[in-house]
Protein backbone atom coordinates (compact mmCIF):
# COMPACT_ATOMS: atom_id res chain seq x y z
CA UNK A 1 0.00 0.00 0.00
CA UNK A 2 1.41 3.18 -1.09
CA UNK A 3 1.59 6.05 1.97
CA UNK A 4 -0.74 8.33 0.06
CA UNK A 5 -3.33 5.88 -0.13
CA UNK A 6 -2.51 4.83 3.69
CA UNK A 7 -3.09 8.69 4.75
CA UNK A 8 -6.24 8.85 2.90
CA UNK A 9 -7.06 5.39 4.30
CA UNK A 10 -6.74 7.15 8.07
CA UNK A 11 -8.70 9.83 6.61
CA UNK A 12 -12.10 7.54 6.02
CA UNK A 13 -11.17 6.15 9.44
CA UNK A 14 -11.44 9.44 11.06
CA UNK A 15 -14.95 10.00 9.95
CA UNK A 16 -16.38 6.85 10.68
CA UNK A 17 -14.16 5.46 13.20
CA UNK A 18 -12.55 6.34 17.57
CA UNK A 19 -9.04 8.27 17.18
CA UNK A 20 -7.40 5.48 18.97
CA UNK A 21 -8.31 3.60 15.57
CA UNK A 22 -6.60 6.44 13.46
CA UNK A 23 -3.60 6.83 15.66
CA UNK A 24 -2.70 2.79 15.25
CA UNK A 25 -3.22 3.41 11.39
CA UNK A 26 -0.91 5.92 10.72
CA UNK A 27 1.65 4.34 13.11
CA UNK A 28 1.79 1.08 11.52
CA UNK A 29 2.09 3.39 8.05
CA UNK A 30 4.65 5.09 9.35
CA UNK A 31 6.91 1.96 10.33
CA UNK A 32 5.86 -0.57 7.18
CA UNK A 33 6.23 2.45 4.83
CA UNK A 34 7.26 6.22 5.71
CA UNK A 35 11.21 6.58 4.56
CA UNK A 36 12.11 8.70 7.84
CA UNK A 37 14.27 7.12 10.91
CA UNK A 38 12.33 4.65 12.91
CA UNK A 39 13.29 6.48 15.48
CA UNK A 40 10.84 9.70 13.98
CA UNK A 41 7.81 6.96 14.82
CA UNK A 42 7.31 6.97 18.44
CA UNK A 43 5.53 3.47 19.38
CA UNK A 44 1.99 3.11 21.04
CA UNK A 45 4.32 2.38 24.62
CA UNK A 46 6.14 5.63 24.52
CA UNK A 47 3.01 7.94 23.75
CA UNK A 48 1.75 6.46 27.21
CA UNK A 49 5.07 6.33 28.90
CA UNK A 50 4.31 10.09 28.35
CA UNK A 51 1.94 10.94 30.56
CA UNK A 52 -1.22 13.76 30.00
CA UNK A 53 1.87 16.15 31.08
CA UNK A 54 3.08 16.07 27.61
CA UNK A 55 0.15 17.44 25.24
CA UNK A 56 -1.02 15.99 22.12
CA UNK A 57 1.01 18.85 19.56
CA UNK A 58 4.26 17.64 21.17
CA UNK A 59 3.36 14.16 20.31
CA UNK A 60 2.44 15.21 17.12
CA UNK A 61 5.28 17.16 16.27
CA UNK A 62 7.27 13.85 17.17
CA UNK A 63 5.68 12.05 14.71
CA UNK A 64 5.58 11.82 10.81
CA UNK A 65 4.57 14.90 8.63
CA UNK A 66 2.31 15.06 6.20
CA UNK A 67 4.93 15.60 3.52
CA UNK A 68 6.52 11.82 5.09
CA UNK A 69 3.61 10.86 3.51
CA UNK A 70 3.85 12.59 -0.13
CA UNK A 71 7.55 12.35 -0.23
CA UNK A 72 7.46 8.71 -2.08
CA UNK A 73 4.43 9.44 -3.76
CA UNK A 74 4.60 12.71 -5.39
CA UNK A 75 6.75 10.94 -8.28
CA UNK A 76 5.44 7.21 -9.13
CA UNK A 77 8.60 5.22 -8.89
CA UNK A 78 9.14 3.82 -11.81
CA UNK A 79 8.15 0.01 -11.88
CA UNK A 80 11.38 -2.44 -11.91
CA UNK A 81 12.38 -4.75 -14.52
CA UNK A 82 11.47 -8.50 -14.09
CA UNK A 83 15.45 -9.04 -13.58
CA UNK A 84 15.09 -6.48 -10.22
CA UNK A 85 13.59 -7.63 -6.79
CA UNK A 86 11.69 -4.96 -4.91
CA UNK A 87 12.66 -4.77 -1.39
CA UNK A 88 10.57 -6.95 1.19
CA UNK A 89 8.32 -5.29 3.80
CA UNK A 90 10.08 -4.85 7.38
CA UNK A 91 7.64 -7.34 8.64
CA UNK A 92 8.95 -9.76 5.84
CA UNK A 93 12.60 -11.19 4.74
CA UNK A 94 13.57 -12.08 1.17
CA UNK A 95 12.97 -15.80 1.88
CA UNK A 96 9.87 -15.53 3.44
CA UNK A 97 8.18 -13.70 -0.05
CA UNK A 98 9.72 -17.31 -1.98
CA UNK A 99 7.24 -19.94 -2.56
CA UNK A 100 9.75 -22.44 -1.91
CA UNK A 101 8.43 -24.77 -4.30
CA UNK A 102 5.26 -24.65 -2.68
CA UNK A 103 2.09 -25.78 -5.36
CA UNK A 104 -0.64 -23.86 -6.84
CA UNK A 105 -3.73 -24.60 -7.89
CA UNK A 106 -5.59 -22.20 -9.56
CA UNK A 107 -8.91 -22.20 -11.11
CA UNK A 108 -10.90 -19.30 -13.14
CA UNK A 109 -14.20 -18.20 -13.64
CA UNK A 110 -16.13 -15.98 -15.50
CA UNK A 111 -15.04 -13.88 -18.57
CA UNK A 112 -12.02 -13.67 -20.98
CA UNK A 113 -10.22 -11.12 -18.63
CA UNK A 114 -9.97 -13.46 -16.06
CA UNK A 115 -8.18 -16.13 -18.30
CA UNK A 116 -5.37 -13.43 -18.72
CA UNK A 117 -5.72 -12.43 -15.21
CA UNK A 118 -4.75 -15.98 -14.24
CA UNK A 119 -1.78 -16.12 -16.58
CA UNK A 120 -0.29 -12.73 -15.20
CA UNK A 121 -0.92 -13.55 -11.63
CA UNK A 122 1.13 -17.29 -12.25
CA UNK A 123 3.55 -15.10 -13.79
CA UNK A 124 4.26 -13.46 -10.63
CA UNK A 125 3.99 -16.49 -8.31
CA UNK A 126 6.21 -18.32 -10.81
CA UNK A 127 9.57 -15.83 -10.98
CA UNK A 128 8.48 -16.19 -6.93
CA UNK A 129 9.68 -19.96 -7.13
CA UNK A 130 6.21 -21.59 -6.89
CA UNK A 131 5.36 -24.34 -8.97
CA UNK A 132 2.38 -25.21 -10.86
CA UNK A 133 -0.08 -27.95 -10.29
CA UNK A 134 -3.49 -29.63 -11.82
CA UNK A 135 -4.15 -32.08 -8.96
CA UNK A 136 -6.51 -30.34 -6.59
CA UNK A 137 -5.19 -32.83 -4.05
CA UNK A 138 -1.35 -32.53 -3.57
CA UNK A 139 -1.71 -28.44 -3.91
CA UNK A 140 -0.96 -26.01 -1.06
CA UNK A 141 -1.92 -22.95 -2.28
CA UNK A 142 -5.54 -23.05 -3.79
CA UNK A 143 -6.55 -19.50 -5.59
CA UNK A 144 -10.21 -18.92 -7.24
CA UNK A 145 -10.30 -16.11 -9.88
CA UNK A 146 -14.13 -15.01 -9.72
CA UNK A 147 -16.62 -12.97 -11.51
CA UNK A 148 -18.90 -10.64 -9.81
CA UNK A 149 -20.90 -9.74 -12.90
CA UNK A 150 -24.15 -11.49 -11.62
CA UNK A 151 -25.50 -13.14 -8.55
CA UNK A 152 -25.17 -16.49 -9.98
CA UNK A 153 -21.61 -16.44 -10.34
CA UNK A 154 -20.92 -14.95 -7.44
CA UNK A 155 -22.90 -17.78 -5.65
CA UNK A 156 -20.94 -20.86 -7.95
CA UNK A 157 -18.28 -19.22 -5.77
CA UNK A 158 -19.38 -19.87 -2.49
CA UNK A 159 -20.40 -23.35 -3.34
CA UNK A 160 -16.97 -24.03 -4.08
CA UNK A 161 -15.68 -22.69 -1.14
CA UNK A 162 -17.84 -24.94 0.92
CA UNK A 163 -16.44 -28.15 -1.19
CA UNK A 164 -12.57 -26.57 -0.55
CA UNK A 165 -13.72 -26.46 3.40
CA UNK A 166 -13.45 -30.05 3.52
CA UNK A 167 -10.32 -30.33 1.71
CA UNK A 168 -9.03 -27.81 3.98
CA UNK A 169 -10.34 -29.84 7.28
CA UNK A 170 -8.97 -33.28 6.06
CA UNK A 171 -5.23 -31.98 5.23
CA UNK A 172 -2.89 -34.19 6.83
CA UNK A 173 -0.78 -32.50 10.17
CA UNK A 174 2.12 -33.66 8.35
CA UNK A 175 1.83 -31.87 5.26
CA UNK A 176 2.52 -27.74 5.25
CA UNK A 177 -0.95 -25.79 5.18
CA UNK A 178 -3.69 -25.59 2.47
CA UNK A 179 -3.37 -21.76 1.94
CA UNK A 180 -7.04 -20.78 -0.24
CA UNK A 181 -7.47 -17.68 -1.86
CA UNK A 182 -9.77 -15.32 -3.96
CA UNK A 183 -8.80 -13.14 -6.73
CA UNK A 184 -10.12 -10.93 -8.53
CA UNK A 185 -14.11 -8.95 -8.73
CA UNK A 186 -15.49 -10.84 -6.12
CA UNK A 187 -12.74 -10.44 -3.93
CA UNK A 188 -12.83 -6.31 -4.51
CA UNK A 189 -16.60 -6.35 -4.35
CA UNK A 190 -17.29 -8.39 -1.53
CA UNK A 191 -14.01 -8.35 0.46
CA UNK A 192 -14.78 -8.30 4.34
CA UNK A 193 -18.19 -10.32 3.62
CA UNK A 194 -15.70 -13.35 2.55
CA UNK A 195 -13.00 -12.65 5.33
CA UNK A 196 -15.96 -12.90 7.75
CA UNK A 197 -17.89 -14.96 6.49
CA UNK A 198 -15.57 -18.11 5.42
CA UNK A 199 -12.73 -18.10 7.52
CA UNK A 200 -10.81 -20.38 6.04
CA UNK A 201 -10.14 -18.13 3.03
CA UNK A 202 -6.47 -16.76 3.58
CA UNK A 203 -6.03 -14.15 1.29
CA UNK A 204 -8.11 -11.61 -0.71
CA UNK A 205 -6.49 -9.66 -3.72
CA UNK A 206 -7.93 -7.75 -5.98
CA UNK A 207 -7.62 -7.75 -10.20
CA UNK A 208 -4.95 -4.68 -9.17
CA UNK A 209 -3.07 -6.47 -6.53
CA UNK A 210 -1.59 -9.56 -8.17
CA UNK A 211 1.81 -8.46 -7.77
CA UNK A 212 1.14 -8.30 -4.48
CA UNK A 213 0.57 -12.36 -4.45
CA UNK A 214 4.15 -13.09 -2.76
CA UNK A 215 3.59 -10.74 0.07
CA UNK A 216 0.19 -12.01 0.99
CA UNK A 217 1.03 -15.15 0.92
CA UNK A 218 3.88 -14.85 3.06
CA UNK A 219 1.75 -13.02 5.78
CA UNK A 220 -1.08 -15.94 5.04
CA UNK A 221 1.98 -18.72 6.19
CA UNK A 222 1.47 -17.16 10.10
CA UNK A 223 -1.70 -17.71 10.19
CA UNK A 224 -3.12 -14.35 9.14
CA UNK A 225 -5.73 -13.63 6.97
CA UNK A 226 -4.15 -10.70 4.55
CA UNK A 227 -6.32 -8.17 2.02
CA UNK A 228 -5.46 -5.99 -0.50
CA UNK A 229 -8.02 -5.02 -2.90
CA UNK A 230 -7.04 -1.62 -3.82
CA UNK A 231 -8.01 -0.49 -7.23
CA UNK A 232 -4.97 1.92 -8.88
CA UNK A 233 -5.33 4.46 -11.30
CA UNK A 234 -2.39 3.14 -13.60
CA UNK A 235 -2.21 -0.36 -13.14
CA UNK A 236 -2.07 -2.09 -16.43
CA UNK A 237 0.78 -5.65 -15.55
CA UNK A 238 2.45 -3.69 -18.77
CA UNK A 239 5.47 -5.52 -18.29
CA UNK A 240 4.58 -8.47 -16.58
CA UNK A 241 4.45 -11.40 -19.77
CA UNK A 242 1.61 -14.23 -18.42
CA UNK A 243 2.50 -17.24 -18.82
CA UNK A 244 -0.09 -19.75 -21.19
CA UNK A 245 -1.95 -22.17 -18.99
CA UNK A 246 -1.92 -24.41 -21.71
CA UNK A 247 1.10 -25.43 -23.81
CA UNK A 248 -0.47 -26.76 -26.59
CA UNK A 249 -2.60 -23.99 -27.16
CA UNK A 250 -3.24 -22.15 -30.86
CA UNK A 251 -4.69 -18.94 -29.43
CA UNK A 252 -3.74 -16.42 -26.74
CA UNK A 253 -5.66 -13.25 -24.81
CA UNK A 254 -3.36 -9.80 -24.58
CA UNK A 255 -5.15 -7.35 -22.20
CA UNK A 256 -4.59 -3.84 -23.75
CA UNK A 257 -6.55 -1.87 -21.36
CA UNK A 258 -8.29 -2.56 -17.67
CA UNK A 259 -11.32 -1.10 -15.97
CA UNK A 260 -14.41 0.83 -17.39
CA UNK A 261 -15.62 4.63 -17.79
CA UNK A 262 -18.97 4.22 -18.94
CA UNK A 263 -20.48 3.93 -15.71
CA UNK A 264 -23.69 1.96 -17.63
CA UNK A 265 -26.78 1.68 -14.77
CA UNK A 266 -26.74 -2.17 -14.23
CA UNK A 267 -22.61 -2.39 -14.19
CA UNK A 268 -20.49 -3.48 -11.42
CA UNK A 269 -17.03 -3.48 -13.25
CA UNK A 270 -16.34 0.16 -13.06
CA UNK A 271 -16.48 -0.80 -9.23
CA UNK A 272 -14.53 -4.06 -9.10
CA UNK A 273 -12.26 -2.91 -11.69
CA UNK A 274 -12.11 0.89 -11.48
CA UNK A 275 -11.03 3.36 -14.25
CA UNK A 276 -10.26 3.13 -17.51
CA UNK A 277 -6.45 2.89 -18.08
CA UNK A 278 -4.40 1.43 -21.11
CA UNK A 279 -1.13 0.10 -21.52
CA UNK A 280 1.43 1.21 -24.03
CA UNK A 281 1.29 0.30 -27.24
CA UNK A 282 5.39 -1.06 -27.28
CA UNK A 283 4.44 -3.24 -24.78
CA UNK A 284 1.57 -4.80 -26.32
CA UNK A 285 3.68 -5.20 -29.55
CA UNK A 286 5.93 -6.99 -27.60
CA UNK A 287 3.96 -9.28 -26.26
CA UNK A 288 1.95 -10.45 -29.79
CA UNK A 289 5.57 -10.43 -31.12
CA UNK A 290 6.46 -12.99 -28.63
CA UNK A 291 3.65 -14.94 -28.97
CA UNK A 292 3.96 -14.78 -33.06
CA UNK A 293 7.50 -16.76 -32.21
CA UNK A 294 6.00 -18.81 -29.99
CA UNK A 295 4.06 -20.63 -32.93
CA UNK A 296 0.70 -18.93 -31.74
CA UNK A 297 -1.88 -18.06 -34.33
CA UNK A 298 -4.34 -16.12 -32.83
CA UNK A 299 -4.62 -13.15 -29.99
CA UNK A 300 -7.16 -11.50 -29.07
CA UNK A 301 -7.26 -7.79 -27.93
CA UNK A 302 -8.76 -7.66 -24.19
CA UNK A 303 -10.54 -4.89 -22.39
CA UNK A 304 -13.64 -3.96 -20.37
CA UNK A 305 -14.04 -1.38 -23.10
CA UNK A 306 -11.17 -2.83 -25.05
CA UNK A 307 -12.29 -0.55 -28.37
CA UNK A 308 -11.87 3.15 -25.85
CA UNK A 309 -7.94 1.94 -25.73
CA UNK A 310 -5.93 5.45 -25.79
CA UNK A 311 -2.34 5.26 -25.03
CA UNK A 312 -1.15 8.81 -23.20
CA UNK A 313 2.24 7.36 -22.47
CA UNK A 314 3.99 9.22 -25.00
CA UNK A 315 3.95 12.66 -24.65
CA UNK A 316 4.07 13.63 -28.46
CA UNK A 317 0.60 12.33 -29.06
CA UNK A 318 -1.06 14.09 -26.42
CA UNK A 319 -2.49 17.23 -28.47
CA UNK A 320 -6.10 18.24 -28.24
CA UNK A 321 -7.87 15.72 -31.10
CA UNK A 322 -11.11 15.38 -30.34
CA UNK A 323 -12.42 11.41 -29.84
CA UNK A 324 -14.40 10.09 -33.30
CA UNK A 325 -17.45 8.43 -31.78
CA UNK A 326 -19.96 6.17 -33.82
CA UNK A 327 -22.11 8.65 -35.13
CA UNK A 328 -25.54 9.02 -33.17
CA UNK A 329 -23.77 7.76 -30.07
CA UNK A 330 -22.77 9.96 -26.87
CA UNK A 331 -20.36 8.78 -23.60
CA UNK A 332 -21.59 9.74 -20.28
CA UNK A 333 -18.54 11.45 -19.49
CA UNK A 334 -16.58 14.21 -20.35
CA UNK A 335 -14.69 14.11 -23.91
CA UNK A 336 -11.34 13.06 -23.89
CA UNK A 337 -8.38 14.40 -25.59
CA UNK A 338 -5.17 13.27 -27.25
CA UNK A 339 -3.42 9.66 -27.10
CA UNK A 340 -2.74 6.83 -29.62
CA UNK A 341 -6.26 5.37 -30.48
CA UNK A 342 -7.29 1.58 -30.98
CA UNK A 343 -7.56 2.07 -34.56
CA UNK A 344 -3.61 2.78 -34.85
CA UNK A 345 -3.03 -0.15 -32.29
CA UNK A 346 -5.19 -2.54 -34.41
CA UNK A 347 -2.88 -1.57 -37.59
CA UNK A 348 0.56 -2.08 -35.78
CA UNK A 349 -0.46 -5.52 -34.12
CA UNK A 350 -1.91 -7.21 -37.36
CA UNK A 351 1.39 -6.28 -38.95
CA UNK A 352 3.55 -8.25 -36.76
CA UNK A 353 2.67 -11.42 -38.75
CA UNK A 354 0.25 -11.87 -41.37
CA UNK A 355 -0.55 -15.40 -40.23
CA UNK A 356 -1.82 -14.45 -36.98
CA UNK A 357 -5.58 -13.68 -36.65
CA UNK A 358 -6.47 -11.00 -34.63
CA UNK A 359 -9.52 -10.56 -32.83
CA UNK A 360 -10.58 -8.27 -29.68
CA UNK A 361 -13.65 -7.79 -27.25
CA UNK A 362 -15.30 -6.59 -25.57
CA UNK A 363 -16.16 -3.69 -27.34
CA UNK A 364 -18.65 -1.01 -27.06
CA UNK A 365 -20.79 0.10 -29.93
CA UNK A 366 -20.24 4.04 -29.22
CA UNK A 367 -16.58 3.55 -30.33
CA UNK A 368 -17.09 2.08 -33.38
CA UNK A 369 -15.62 4.97 -36.20
CA UNK A 370 -15.16 4.54 -40.00
CA UNK A 371 -11.23 4.29 -39.38
CA UNK A 372 -11.93 1.16 -37.38
CA UNK A 373 -14.04 -0.77 -39.33
CA UNK A 374 -12.24 0.42 -42.85
CA UNK A 375 -9.14 -1.07 -41.57
CA UNK A 376 -11.03 -4.79 -40.31
CA UNK A 377 -12.31 -4.12 -44.10
CA UNK A 378 -8.77 -4.12 -45.23
CA UNK A 379 -6.75 -6.40 -43.24
CA UNK A 380 -7.00 -10.09 -44.45
CA UNK A 381 -6.13 -11.12 -40.72
CA UNK A 382 -8.06 -9.01 -38.49
CA UNK A 383 -11.58 -11.46 -38.32
CA UNK A 384 -14.77 -10.12 -39.62
CA UNK A 385 -16.26 -10.24 -36.72
CA UNK A 386 -17.63 -7.80 -34.49
CA UNK A 387 -19.18 -8.10 -30.96
CA UNK A 388 -21.76 -5.22 -30.89
CA UNK A 389 -23.83 -5.47 -27.07
CA UNK A 390 -27.28 -3.89 -27.74
CA UNK A 391 -28.57 -5.01 -24.41
CA UNK A 392 -31.59 -4.19 -25.24
CA UNK A 393 -34.18 -3.07 -27.84
CA UNK A 394 -35.87 -0.60 -26.37
CA UNK A 395 -34.40 3.08 -26.65
CA UNK A 396 -36.65 4.02 -23.36
CA UNK A 397 -34.99 0.88 -21.53
CA UNK A 398 -31.30 1.70 -23.05
CA UNK A 399 -31.37 5.31 -21.60
CA UNK A 400 -32.40 3.90 -17.87
CA UNK A 401 -29.38 1.46 -18.77
CA UNK A 402 -27.68 4.86 -19.90
CA UNK A 403 -26.04 3.03 -22.40
CA UNK A 404 -25.95 5.71 -24.71
CA UNK A 405 -27.78 5.71 -27.74
CA UNK A 406 -31.19 4.29 -28.98
CA UNK A 407 -32.51 1.58 -30.56
CA UNK A 408 -32.25 3.53 -34.42
CA UNK A 409 -28.71 4.88 -34.40
CA UNK A 410 -28.00 1.06 -32.94
CA UNK A 411 -28.97 -0.03 -36.00
CA UNK A 412 -28.10 2.92 -38.49
CA UNK A 413 -24.54 1.18 -36.99
CA UNK A 414 -25.11 -2.34 -37.62
CA UNK A 415 -26.35 -1.16 -41.54
CA UNK A 416 -23.06 0.72 -41.53
CA UNK A 417 -21.10 -2.09 -40.39
CA UNK A 418 -22.51 -4.64 -42.63
CA UNK A 419 -22.04 -2.20 -45.63
CA UNK A 420 -18.04 -1.45 -44.79
CA UNK A 421 -17.12 -4.96 -44.28
CA UNK A 422 -19.18 -7.41 -46.31
CA UNK A 423 -20.03 -10.83 -44.42
CA UNK A 424 -19.28 -9.77 -41.26
CA UNK A 425 -20.42 -12.10 -38.31
CA UNK A 426 -21.68 -10.06 -35.70
CA UNK A 427 -22.42 -11.02 -32.05
CA UNK A 428 -24.06 -9.33 -28.60
CA UNK A 429 -25.10 -9.01 -25.16
CA UNK A 430 -28.98 -9.00 -23.93
CA UNK A 431 -30.38 -8.84 -20.39
CA UNK A 432 -34.16 -9.46 -20.10
CA UNK A 433 -36.00 -7.90 -17.38
CA UNK A 434 -34.49 -4.76 -16.75
CA UNK A 435 -35.40 -2.15 -14.11
CA UNK A 436 -39.05 -1.01 -15.23
CA UNK A 437 -38.96 -3.29 -18.48
CA UNK A 438 -42.32 -3.61 -19.32
CA UNK A 439 -43.81 -6.26 -21.86
CA UNK A 440 -43.60 -3.90 -25.03
CA UNK A 441 -40.33 -3.29 -24.07
CA UNK A 442 -39.24 -6.71 -24.13
CA UNK A 443 -41.11 -6.94 -27.59
CA UNK A 444 -39.00 -4.37 -28.49
CA UNK A 445 -35.80 -6.68 -27.91
CA UNK A 446 -37.65 -9.86 -29.88
CA UNK A 447 -38.07 -7.57 -32.95
CA UNK A 448 -34.40 -6.45 -32.97
CA UNK A 449 -33.07 -9.85 -32.75
CA UNK A 450 -35.12 -10.72 -35.98
CA UNK A 451 -34.38 -7.65 -37.73
CA UNK A 452 -30.17 -7.71 -37.15
CA UNK A 453 -30.10 -11.90 -36.65
CA UNK A 454 -26.91 -12.02 -35.02
CA UNK A 455 -24.67 -15.37 -35.44
CA UNK A 456 -23.63 -15.53 -31.73
CA UNK A 457 -25.53 -14.02 -28.67
CA UNK A 458 -25.23 -14.22 -24.92
CA UNK A 459 -28.29 -13.59 -23.31
CA UNK A 460 -28.68 -13.23 -19.42
CA UNK A 461 -31.71 -12.22 -17.24
CA UNK A 462 -30.93 -9.11 -14.88
CA UNK A 463 -29.34 -9.59 -11.62
CA UNK A 464 -28.91 -6.19 -9.44
CA UNK A 465 -25.45 -5.41 -8.02
CA UNK A 466 -24.89 -3.23 -5.24
CA UNK A 467 -22.65 -0.17 -5.84
CA UNK A 468 -24.16 0.43 -8.93
CA UNK A 469 -26.69 3.29 -10.37
CA UNK A 470 -29.46 1.13 -10.67
CA UNK A 471 -28.93 -0.51 -7.19
CA UNK A 472 -29.46 3.07 -5.78
CA UNK A 473 -31.73 4.80 -8.11
CA UNK A 474 -33.97 2.50 -9.79
CA UNK A 475 -36.44 -0.52 -8.80
CA UNK A 476 -35.74 -4.12 -9.47
CA UNK A 477 -39.14 -4.55 -10.43
CA UNK A 478 -39.87 -7.26 -12.71
CA UNK A 479 -40.73 -10.71 -10.67
CA UNK A 480 -38.19 -13.66 -11.41
CA UNK A 481 -40.52 -15.62 -13.04
CA UNK A 482 -41.32 -12.98 -15.84
CA UNK A 483 -37.39 -12.31 -16.14
CA UNK A 484 -36.97 -15.99 -16.87
CA UNK A 485 -39.80 -16.10 -19.07
CA UNK A 486 -38.54 -13.21 -21.23
CA UNK A 487 -34.86 -14.51 -21.05
CA UNK A 488 -36.47 -18.08 -22.76
CA UNK A 489 -38.31 -16.19 -25.56
CA UNK A 490 -35.26 -14.10 -26.04
CA UNK A 491 -33.21 -17.41 -26.49
CA UNK A 492 -35.50 -19.10 -28.72
CA UNK A 493 -35.86 -15.73 -31.20
CA UNK A 494 -32.10 -15.58 -31.15
CA UNK A 495 -31.78 -19.41 -32.42
CA UNK A 496 -34.02 -19.19 -34.82
CA UNK A 497 -32.85 -16.30 -36.42
CA UNK A 498 -28.95 -17.27 -35.81
CA UNK A 499 -29.92 -20.55 -37.58
CA UNK A 500 -30.93 -18.58 -40.69
CA UNK A 501 -27.74 -16.54 -40.54
CA UNK A 502 -25.23 -18.87 -39.60
CA UNK A 503 -27.07 -21.11 -43.01
CA UNK A 504 -25.07 -18.79 -45.64
CA UNK A 505 -21.89 -20.53 -44.81
CA UNK A 506 -23.09 -24.56 -45.40
CA UNK A 507 -21.86 -25.06 -49.09
CA UNK A 508 -19.47 -22.49 -48.54
CA UNK A 509 -15.61 -23.30 -48.23
CA UNK A 510 -14.44 -21.92 -44.56
CA UNK A 511 -10.43 -21.76 -43.56
CA UNK A 512 -10.28 -22.81 -40.13
CA UNK A 513 -8.04 -22.61 -37.30
CA UNK A 514 -7.78 -26.17 -35.67
CA UNK A 515 -7.88 -26.12 -32.34
CA UNK A 516 -7.54 -29.82 -31.82
CA UNK A 517 -9.64 -33.12 -31.17
CA UNK A 518 -13.46 -32.17 -31.25
CA UNK A 519 -15.36 -33.03 -27.56
CA UNK A 520 -18.09 -34.72 -29.67
CA UNK A 521 -15.83 -37.59 -31.12
CA UNK A 522 -12.47 -38.43 -31.00
CA UNK A 523 -12.23 -39.07 -34.54
CA UNK A 524 -13.17 -35.64 -35.21
CA UNK A 525 -11.13 -32.31 -35.10
CA UNK A 526 -12.48 -28.98 -33.81
CA UNK A 527 -11.84 -25.05 -35.30
CA UNK A 528 -13.54 -21.41 -35.96
CA UNK A 529 -13.73 -20.09 -38.92
CA UNK A 530 -13.19 -16.37 -39.08
CA UNK A 531 -16.67 -15.05 -37.86
CA UNK A 532 -15.40 -17.28 -34.70
CA UNK A 533 -18.20 -20.36 -35.61
CA UNK A 534 -16.94 -24.02 -34.51
CA UNK A 535 -16.20 -26.00 -37.29
CA UNK A 536 -16.40 -29.83 -36.60
CA UNK A 537 -14.63 -32.54 -39.55
CA UNK A 538 -12.88 -35.40 -38.93
CA UNK A 539 -9.61 -35.87 -38.52
CA UNK A 540 -7.98 -37.65 -41.65
CA UNK A 541 -5.05 -37.51 -43.96
CA UNK A 542 -6.05 -34.36 -46.29
CA UNK A 543 -3.99 -32.70 -48.83
CA UNK A 544 -1.05 -30.53 -48.02
CA UNK A 545 -1.51 -27.48 -50.80
CA UNK A 546 1.85 -25.59 -48.93
CA UNK A 547 3.85 -27.52 -52.53
CA UNK A 548 4.60 -30.64 -51.08
CA UNK A 549 2.03 -32.67 -52.82
CA UNK A 550 2.19 -34.88 -49.86
CA UNK A 551 -1.17 -35.73 -47.63
CA UNK A 552 -0.86 -34.91 -43.86
CA UNK A 553 -3.13 -35.17 -40.91
CA UNK A 554 -4.07 -31.29 -39.91
CA UNK A 555 -2.74 -30.36 -36.16
CA UNK A 556 -3.44 -27.65 -33.95
CA UNK A 557 -2.31 -24.75 -35.30
CA UNK A 558 -2.44 -25.46 -38.61
CA UNK A 559 -5.12 -23.69 -41.43
CA UNK A 560 -7.44 -25.88 -42.79
CA UNK A 561 -9.83 -25.25 -45.87
CA UNK A 562 -13.03 -26.79 -44.67
CA UNK A 563 -16.10 -27.34 -46.96
CA UNK A 564 -18.88 -27.45 -44.78
CA UNK A 565 -22.10 -29.81 -45.20
CA UNK A 566 -24.52 -28.89 -42.54
CA UNK A 567 -24.83 -26.90 -39.64
CA UNK A 568 -25.72 -28.35 -36.05
CA UNK A 569 -27.29 -26.15 -33.55
CA UNK A 570 -24.31 -23.33 -34.62
CA UNK A 571 -21.18 -25.25 -35.45
CA UNK A 572 -20.68 -26.28 -38.79
CA UNK A 573 -20.37 -29.91 -39.63
CA UNK A 574 -18.56 -32.09 -41.52
CA UNK A 575 -16.85 -31.71 -44.66
CA UNK A 576 -16.53 -32.36 -48.86
CA UNK A 577 -12.84 -32.46 -49.05
CA UNK A 578 -10.04 -30.47 -46.57
CA UNK A 579 -7.24 -29.00 -47.63
CA UNK A 580 -4.08 -27.95 -44.99
CA UNK A 581 -3.23 -24.89 -45.80
CA UNK A 582 -0.40 -23.43 -43.63
CA UNK A 583 1.31 -25.81 -41.56
CA UNK A 584 1.99 -24.78 -37.73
Amino acid sequence: MQPLQCALRAQRCLRRGPLASVSWLLLRTCRAHSRVPSSACPSPERLQGDGVGKDFSSRLAAGPTFQDFLRSASVPPEKPSSSEVEDPPPYLTADELLGRQRRVYLETYGCQMNVNDTEIAWSILQKSGYLRTNNLQEADVILLVTCSIREKAEQTIWNRLHQLKSLKSKRLRSRMPLRIGILGCMAERLKQEILNREKMVDILAGPDAYRDLPRLLAVAESGQQAANVLLSLDETYADVMPVQTSPSATSAFVSIMRGCDNMCSYCIVPFTRGRERSRPIASILEEVRKLSEQGLKEVTLLGQNVNSFRDNSEVQFNSAVSTNLSRGFSTNYKAKQGGLRFAHLLDQVSRIDPEMRIRFTSPHPKDFPDEVLQLIHERDNICKQIHLPAQSGSSRVLEAMRRGYSREAYVELVQHIRESIPGVSLSSDFIAGFCGETEEDHLQTVSLLREVQYNIGFLFAYSMRQKTRAYHRLKDDVPEEVKLRRLEELITVFREEATKANKSFVGCTQLVLVEGPSKRSATDLCGRNDGNLKVIFPDVEVEDVTGSGLRVRAQPGDYVLVKCQRLAGHVLMRWAGAQVLFQH
